[in-house]
């Protein structure tokens, strides 16, 4: 009897340390992610600068947004022709390194943590460099191409190269994905390769038969994680272009940025981030409906 209240005392005591130990990290979500997120949607109803209280306005932020707000069509027009060229471009250099990197060459390591690099360098570095690179004057890009008869670029400063330009720049940092594609590339079991080699299967029909899709998991999750970190694009813009030229690259969370810092309309602000999570979570189910089901999942034994 005595022992098995030593042992439920323990138990418990188990217990609360387990909760002790947890509770910094999940009074953190409440405070600092979840709490928030309920203000914003509470907010979104009200006008509000932070100095006089929350003025109740219904729906009106929303369809003022919707029916009104021209630059809000503009950012999201911006925004949406951003992620369209970045994620397909992003997600297929990613695969081509992946499958360069899983080959044993001499000096693996060197190329796996040169290609993984930008990844990890500090975003206001990464402008800096950038700005270099592609200014029109005496940047590196125009002197490259220059050098094979090619006309000057104005890159940044020109309303219809600036969001090419933005996409250049966000491939440099493709590691992340790349090193996912890795780790996937490098799970595949060696045996189904050896199989197809005894039934006389050649390197195109390996890659397109066992490669690709056991990797249809992997590409699934990188495209929809790169729409999502896409649609968010806020330090590199707010540091390089401002929105500019003439708001040819105002992305949706700039334009949000300068409604709830800028101007202090903190409702309007909330009902912008709302908007944009309906549009990215509408887009995350089609890709899941549409994708999904040509996912394989490899059965293992």
């Amino acid at each position: 009897m005595i022992k098995r209240k030593r042992i439920t005392f323990q138990r418990h005591r188990e217990t609360i340390l387990g909760y002790l130990f947890i509770a910094p990290v999940c009074l953190g979500l409440i405070i600092f992610i979840l709490g928030p997120i309920i203000a914003s949607l509470f907010l979104s109803f009200f006008e509000w600068d932070l100095f006089t209280p929350p003025h109740w306005v219904g729906f009106k932020n929303y369809v003022k947004i919707i029916f009104q707000d021209k630059l809000f069509w503009q950012s999201l027009k911006v925004t949406s022709f951003y992620v369209g060229g970045l994620v397909p471009l992003q997600m297929m250099i990613a695969f081509l390194l992946a499958l360069f990197l899983n080959v044993k060459i001499k000096g693996l390591s060197f190329f796996r943590t040169t290609f993984y690099m930008p990844v990890i360098v500090p975003v206001f570095a990464s402008a800096i460099i950038w700005l270099w690179i592609l200014n029109p004057e005496f940047g590196l890009a125009n002197a490259l191409i220059t050098k094979i008869g090619l006309p000057k670029l104005m890159w940044l400063e020109s309303p219809r190269q600036v969001i090419p330009s933005l996409i250049l720049m966000s491939l440099w940092r493709v590691g992340q994905p790349m090193i996912i594609f890795l780790a996937g590339l490098q799970g595949v079991p060696t045996q189904l390769y050896e199989v197809a080699e005894i039934d006389g299967a050649t390197a195109r029909s390996k890659f397109f038969n066992i490669t690709v899709p056991l990797m249809t998991p992997l590409i699934l999750f990188n495209g929809i994680l790169g729409v999502i970190w896409s649609f968010q694009i806020f330090t590199t813009v707010y540091l390089i272009t401002d929105g500019g030229p003439a708001n040819a690259s105002l992305t949706y969370i700039l334009y949000t940025y300068r409604h709830a810092f800028e101007w202090l309309h903190i409702g309007y602000a909330s009902a912008l981030g709302w908007i944009l999570f309906l549009i990215i979570l509408g887009i995350t189910v089609l890709i899941f409906k549409y994708f999904g089901r040509r996912v394989y999942y490899l059965e293992r034994i």
